[in-house]
C-alpha cells in the first residue's frame, strides 16, 4: 500500500516543487536586479525610485512562501535537532513525522483559511498597494494560499509516509553501561 501511495504522489509533489522552487529561483534573481536598479538609480543619478523596494519586498514574500514545502520536503523545517537526537528512534520517528506534522498542517491550515479569504477580500474591493506607483495586491496575496496549501499538502502526505513508518522502526537494543559488566 505504501508503494503505491509513493509511486502515485511522489512524482506530483516532486514536480510541483521543482516549479516552485525555480519560480523562486527567477524571482530571487529579479530581485537582485531590480535592487541594483534602484541603487544606482538612487546613488548615481540622484533619483530614487520606491518601485523596485516594493517589487524587491512582493518578490521575497513570494519566494519564501513557495519554497517552504521544498524545504520541507527535505525533512529541514519543522524540526529540532537539538531535542530529538535525544530522544530513541521510535519517539524521534513519531515526533519529527506524526506530531510535527499534524501540528504544522493546524497553524499553516489556518494561515491557508484566512489568507486564501483575504486574497478574495483584496480581489473585491479591488486593493492595491500604497505606492507611487499602486499595485493590485490580490495576485500576490493569491501566492500565500497557493504556497502553504502546497505547503500543507506536503505536511499530510509526510503524516500519511509517518504512520506506515511506525511499522519499520527498529527497536533500539538497550546499550550495555559500565555497570553491567
Amino acid at each position: 500500500m505504501e508503494d503505491r501511495i509513493r509511486r502515485a504522489v511522489d512524482p506530483w509533489i516532486e514536480r510541483i516543487n521543482q516549479v516552485f522552487v525555480v519560480g523562486a529561483g527567477i524571482l530571487i534573481v529579479i530581485m537582485g536586479f531590480l535592487s541594483a536598479y534602484g541603487a544606482i538609480r538612487r546613488y548615481a543619478f540622484n533619483s530614487p525610485e520606491p518601485v523596485s523596494y516594493e517589487f524587491s519586498c512582493m518578490f521575497l514574500l513570494i519566494s519564501f512562501v513557495l519554497a517552504n514545502a521544498a524545504v520541507e520536503r527535505q525533512g529541514r523545517l519543522l524540526r529540532n535537532d537539538l531535542l530529538l537526537d535525544r530522544f530513541p528512534s521510535l519517539l524521534r520517528n513519531i515526533v519529527s513525522n506524526i506530531i510535527s506534522p499534524i501540528m504544522g498542517l493546524t497553524f499553516f491550515g489556518i494561515i491557508t483559511w484566512i489568507s486564501f479569504g483575504e486574497a478574495l477580500r483584496a480581489l473585491e474591493i479591488g486593493q492595491v498597494s500604497r505606492s507611487a506607483w499602486p499595485v493590485p495586491l490580490f495576485p500576490i496575496k493569491l501566492f500565500i494560499p497557493i504556497g502553504y496549501g502546497f505547503f500543507c499538502v506536503t505536511l499530510f502526505y509526510r503524516l500519511i509516509l509517518g504512520f506506515f513508518g511506525l511499522k519499520r522502526v527498529p527497536k533500539e537494543t538497550p546499550q550495555a553501561t559500565v555497570g553491567d559488566q
